[in-house]
């Protein structure tokens, strides 16, 4: 099995269970970490395209909730996906792409063991 590249922040607790799971599972991973290294439009676009940005913007985190109330009202795409680029923490996490579908968005060991068998 070729390596998953797992997408998100070092410090949250959703990413420490996503990667022990990958770990437990034997499952090869690289980890990118978007707080730091940033996202590229043209990754971030293709997520959009395939899971819809609702999926993807984390509304409850609390980089999304100390926006102003005029950022928050009337998202569409691109104000979400400028949102996203802008603050990539409020990427919802993490996100695994591993060629196999469309990328994994949360974590969820059932989807993930449905993943990888």
């Amino acid at each position: 099995m070729s390596r998953v590249t797992i997408y998100g922040i070092n410090a949250c607790d959703t990413m420490k269970k996503a990667r022990a799971w990958l770990e437990e599972h034997g499952v090869g991973h690289d980890f990118h970490d978007y707080k730091t290294a940033g996202i590229d439009r043209a990754r971030l676009q293709a997520w959009i395209s395939a899971v819809g940005w609702e999926t993807l913007l984390n509304r409850s985190g609390t980089t999304f909730r100390k926006l102003p109330d005029s950022d928050k009202q009337g998202l569409d795409e691109a104000r979400a996906m400028a949102l996203m680029l802008a603050q990539p923490s409020m990427i919802r996490r993490p996100v695994l792409e591993s060629g196999k579908g469309a990328p994994l968005v949360g974590f969820r060991a059932e989807a993930y063991a449905a993943r990888f068998p």
